[in-house]
């Protein structure tokens, strides 16, 4: 059993820069920090084992100039948490649709053969990507976690991100998704 980390969309436009960056950005990229790096020391230091990641998946998303800021080269698709070059257990996919599997139809095969069973989740948004490719993990037969706290999205609605990130929370909870606080997760990758 292995188990694929996927950092989603953790992109300039949506998390650090000033006019365009979700309310909660702040708390996106210092969690995402530390799972990354707690992550990163477990599989330098003795290969992972579950519950800890054995792949870190970096997902981008890309638009066309006439959909939006997200193009391929620019200043606001830049992710905030790259792959290292050096360390083949760490991927990036791009993506041009709200779910990782729909935008690359041969990614959970792909994943199957490394042996990957399970997926764990965080990053931006709560209600588009991040939940769009948990449903497409889920329906693609992986066990699924999402990190709670570790998501986020802008207010929208009428509802803000945090009341938005708890109702994706419950309706991934129904379908069998395990929501962890992210702090959790990583205490038990340690």
């Amino acid at each position: 059993m292995a188990t694929a980390l996927f950092v989603i969309d953790i992109q300039n436009d949506l998390a650090t820069d000033p006019g365009t960056r979700i309310p909660h950005a702040a708390r996106i990229r210092a969690a995402g920090d530390k799972i990354l790096s707690v992550a990163r020391a477990v599989l330098d230091g003795r290969g992972a084992s579950p519950p800890s990641p054995g792949l870190i998946v970096f997902v981008q998303h890309e638009e066309k100039p006439e959909d939006g800021t997200l193009v391929r080269g620019s200043e606001p698709w830049k992710l905030v948490f790259e792959p290292r070059r050096d360390a083949p257990e760490e991927l990036l996919i791009s993506k041009w649709t709200r779910d990782t599997f729909e935008s690359n139809p041969d990614l959970a095969s792909e994943l199957k053969g490394l042996g990957v069973t399970d997926i764990i989740a965080f990053g931006i948004q709560s209600e588009c990507c991040v939940e769009s490719t948990c449903n497409g993990a889920l329906a693609a037969g992986f066990g699924v976690t999402v990190l709670s706290g570790a998501h986020s999205t802008y207010d929208s609605g009428g509802k803000t991100a945090e009341e938005i990130e708890r109702e994706v929370e419950e309706r991934l909870r129904l379908k069998g998704t395990k929501v962890v606080p992210w702090e959790e997760a990583v205490a038990a990758w340690e």
